[in-house]
């Protein structure tokens, strides 16, 4: 799509529909934009090509003075509750206040999506990382214990990187390669092949390829 590589959205869940042999396909729904540019970075004064991008609108009154400020200087009368910075080949062709959609987005196209997975807590090697209980007889006193985790004499530690119990979830995840199924830009939506990592209602990022 143009020369934009990524969007900002919000996964709506999931549904299916039906291909034209008649097959269900499991979808994952999404609303994608429309994304307003903020502002535009360079090469020649930050570095770098890219658009920073506002999505969800968010009232000024609840922004702070710098946001606000930041949000008014791009002559905009409304917030945005996620900005991120998307990769562009050439700034100079998008304006500040215009705003991006999926007009532009095929049919069959593959992108990579990113999301925060959600958070389960802390967990035992069982529900984390797959283990083996042990015996579950009353004598056994060895269900779902970790069990043996370090050596003996040398080098008398346990490996860094081993798995072992710790925090679940709650990390930034990439599903690669999702195919497009439908694109409808009236209403902002985007139907990908698949699960999406994240809770519903949650913000993802799209990458086009």
């Amino acid at each position: 799509m143009a020369s934009v590589k990524a969007l900002m959205g919000k996964k709506l869940g999931m549904t299916r529909v039906f291909s034209e042999d008649g097959s269900s396909l499991p979808v994952t729904v999404l609303e994608v934009g429309p994304c307003v540019v903020l502002q535009k970075k360079t090469k020649e004064k930050e570095g770098y090509n890219a658009l920073q991008l506002g999505f969800g609108m968010k009232p000024l009154s609840r922004l702070n003075r710098p946001m606000r400020g930041h949000v008014e200087k791009a002559g905009l009368d409304s917030g945005f509750r996620y900005i991120r910075e998307v990769p562009v080949d050439n700034p100079e062709d998008f304006q500040v206040g215009q705003e991006l959609s999926l007009k532009d987005v095929d049919l069959g196209q593959l992108v990579d999506i990113i999301g925060t997975s959600k958070g389960k807590g802390y967990a035992g090697t069982v529900k984390r990382h797959g283990f083996s209980r042990g015996p579950m007889g009353h004598g056994s006193k060895h269900h779902r214990a970790v069990g043996s985790s370090g050596m003996s004499a040398y080098p008398s530690k346990v490996i860094k990187g081993k798995k072992m119990p710790g925090r679940l979830g709650g990390a930034r995840e990439t599903v690669k390669n999702s195919l497009i199924i439908d694109v409808r830009p009236g209403e902002n939506l985007l139907l990908v092949k698949g699960g999406v990592v994240g809770a519903v209602n949650q913000m993802v990022l799209i990458n086009f390829k």
